[in-house]
């Protein structure tokens, strides 16, 4: 079995006309570093896919400084436009090619982090608060996922 968690960045900047250059706030920077502490503490995250927007990378790099990434890569198909099934499948492929990743991470962003989890488990569509991560546990033989619970940085203890 394989861990999934998809994370949504944290609070950022408002609405502007380049949304993909929207920044972190001071409290979306602490609601990253508290879940970076969280994932490291529960789940030890070794893969990861970051969407290429700035308030994503922003969230991984906070994530990064608590936690070792055997494979990273930013990724075009998680953001919040991008189709959640060829995201789904890429994030698949990206499991069966690197055995040595137990525990997935994905930054991302709203809405494509609800449609996530609804394409990896089928009837369940989270909404995420800034900086949440849901949990899926993913069977690799059946390329099947259980979701299981949804963590956003004001419910967890670190």
């Amino acid at each position: 079995m394989k861990t999934i968690l998809i994370m949504r960045h944290g609070e950022a900047t408002p609405m502007q006309a380049d949304d993909a250059s929207r920044n972190l706030t001071l409290i979306g920077q602490q609601q990253a570093e508290k879940m970076g502490l969280w994932l490291h503490a529960t789940h030890e995250p070794t893969g990861l896919l970051v969407s290429p927007y700035i308030r994503a990378q922003q969230t991984a790099l906070e994530v990064k400084k608590h936690n070792r990434f055997l494979f990273e890569e930013t990724c075009g198909d998680i953001v919040p436009e991008a189709n959640p099934q060829v995201a789904a499948d890429y994030l698949e492929t990206l499991i069966a090619m690197h055995p040595e990743c137990d525990s997935w991470l994905v930054v991302a962003h709203m809405p494509i982090v609800s449609y996530l989890v609804d394409q990896l488990s089928i009837g369940n569509m989270p909404i995420f608060n800034t900086g949440a991560v849901a949990v899926l546990s993913y069977d690799e033989s059946r390329q099947k996922s259980e979701y299981l619970s949804i963590h956003a940085p004001s419910n967890v203890d670190v």
